[in-house]
């Protein structure tokens, strides 16, 4: 009898063993065999670009060599530590930072009222590139509400080095714009007929004004006329110390009413898609473009004939006022935009593996592939809209810089990772952004420091490994974006220069449209501490 129970126990135990591994052979089967199958979209773009469809290959690939000296298991064997790695991985490379309880707050307050009587009309003229449009256009609904008045939509910068002749409905969504501002200034698409031929003021007005400006001086030019025109949009209102409603206004503007226009916001979010099928990807607004060197006067790594080109497109273009130019000092000062080879360096620094996907978001790299070469040797996976993109799906947007640079904005936008090379307007807009979502890591590359280590690495006193590693990343563990109060005024700067070395409000809505959050007591809900 007790032989019998015997027999059976293990038979039964054979019965199991032979259903699980029934069961785990099923499922590798499905998991291959989803690996091996592309969707019917991937096959649009990915016959362009050699990758794998292993979308979570970043994770095999920990660290450089000089980082970590074991190497990574194969998947089919010491899977509990290899997942353990690539938790780790992730929390080094990737974890988006905290948002510390702050959420968005743009709502006015109870006691905002509908827009006053108006009395009479506001016509912008903006200037610069796309995020320097953006960010007056932003501040000319917010100027157009202090001063009672009726908002014409602004009209896009055609004579900037661009030469962009995109209007304001081809960049933005104008009806959205028009609509979603309504309980806050009256926005129309034309100066009436009547007024076209009006006597009009055209003003250039100052620099970082606050409520005084606005309601007093320019508040008063309706006595004598109808129609105020800004010659300039950048730059004209104080980044602080103006009431709680207009700075969730400028908020409200730019996060919730500017949106793109749709054609933009497709293709956009379509190179998000393709952008994430290769795993979580890095966006880096590499600032290495023509305007950005002439404007600087940067010529680090650039050779005599580069340097001289530039020079010349510098004192030619009369609306930029400085043109005698040091460029060491200039580099010295942490002023110009980090090279390609020097980005190589700071990500193989922070721990980034080469299989890295990263989209350029930038125009033409100045010098093209002479000067990508040493980036592209160490993170062979550079993508940018005309390799995510055929040229069909391109061509609406193509000769038009603002179109085109808005296509980088919502790709960096929904980036794991947005590294800017340069702190220019694009960096703070995208920085400032993210922050307003919560989205995501914003690397701030501290150019000042780093330009003396790479220095060092030049003159053979420091190599790259452990010792560089820990520095650069001891250096940017508070620069990764993470909800902060905005900054003042640099202590000791008067006039113009204090204006000028404050945060901008658009680099950083907190504390005017992000708002901490309670935790919530029993059986309360939370709430929005404003």
């Amino acid at each position: 009898m007790q032989k019998r129970k015997c027999v059976s126990v293990v038979q039964l135990r054979k019965l199991l063993t032979a259903a699980i591994c029934s069961i785990a052979f099923m499922a590798l089967v499905s998991v291959h065999v989803q690996h091996v199958i592309p969707s019917s979209n991937d096959h649009k773009f990915n016959d362009k670009i050699a990758t794998t469809r292993d979308l979570q290959r970043w994770t095999r690939e920990l660290a450089p060599p000089h980082l970590s000296k074991v190497l990574f298991p194969p998947p089919k064997s010491n899977v509990s530590r290899g997942v353990s790695r690539g938790i780790s991985d992730y929390e080094k490379l990737w974890k988006p930072p905290s948002n510390r309880g702050f959420l968005p707050c743009t709502k006015p307050t109870p006691n905002y009222t509908a827009p006053a009587e108006s009395r009479g009309f506001l016509l912008v003229h903006t200037n610069g590139g796309l995020n320097q449009m953006r960010a007056g256009i932003c501040d000319m609904v917010a100027v157009a509400r202090i001063i009672n008045a009726t908002l014409v939509v602004p009209e896009l910068d055609k004579r900037s080095f661009w030469q962009d002749t995109s209007n304001f409905s081809d960049v933005f969504d104008e009806e959205h714009f028009v609509h979603s501002l309504a309980n806050d200034v009256k926005i129309i698409k034309k100066l009436p007929q009547e007024l076209v031929n009006a006597t009009r003021i055209v003003k250039h007005f100052i620099s970082w004004s606050g409520m005084d400006y606005y309601e007093n001086e320019i508040g008063t030019l309706w006595e004598e006329y109808q129609v105020i025109r800004a010659a300039k949009s950048d730059s004209r209102l104080a980044n602080n110390n103006l009431p709680a409603n207009i700075q969730k206004l400028r908020c409200r503007a730019c996060y919730e009413a500017l949106r793109f226009s749709p054609r933009i916001e497709q293709m956009g979010k379509l190179l998000v898609e393709r952008m994430r099928s290769f795993g979580p990807y890095i966006a880096l607004h590499l600032r290495y473009e023509k305007d950005m060197l002439a404007f600087s006067g940067c010529t680090h790594d650039l050779s005599q004939d580069e340097a001289e080109e530039l020079r010349i497109i510098r004192e030619n273009t009369s609306y930029w006022k400085i043109k005698e130019i040091d460029p060491i000092e200039q580099r010295l000062k942490g002023f110009c935009p980090l090279t390609p080879k020097e980005v190589g360096i700071f990500l193989t620094a922070l721990g980034y593996p080469s299989k890295t996907p990263i989209y350029i978001a930038s125009g033409e790299i100045y010098g093209g592939e002479s000067h990508m070469a040493e980036l592209r040797s160490r993170y062979p996976l550079l993508m940018s809209k005309e390799k995510l993109a055929s040229i069909e799906e391109l061509e609406p947007f193509s000769n038009h810089a603002s179109q085109m640079a808005a296509l980088d904005y919502i790709v960096s936008i929904e980036s794991d990772v947005f590294i800017p090379s340069y702190y220019g307007n694009m960096a703070r807009a995208v920085e400032g952004h993210r922050r307003f979502l919560g989205r995501g890591r914003s690397i701030l590359p501290d150019r000042k420091a780093l330009v003396r280590l790479f220095d060092k690495l030049a003159q053979g006193t420091m190599t790259e490994g452990k010792s560089l590693s820990n520095k650069i990343i001891d250096l940017h563990r508070r620069r990764l974006g993470s909800p902060r109060k905005r900054k003042g005024p640099i202590s000791g700067t008067k006039g113009m220069d204090r204006f000028r070395s404050e945060e901008a409000f658009y680099s950083n809505p907190l504390p005017d449209c992000l708002c901490r959050t309670q935790l919530p007591h029993p059986n309360t809900t939370s709430h929005i501490v404003r």
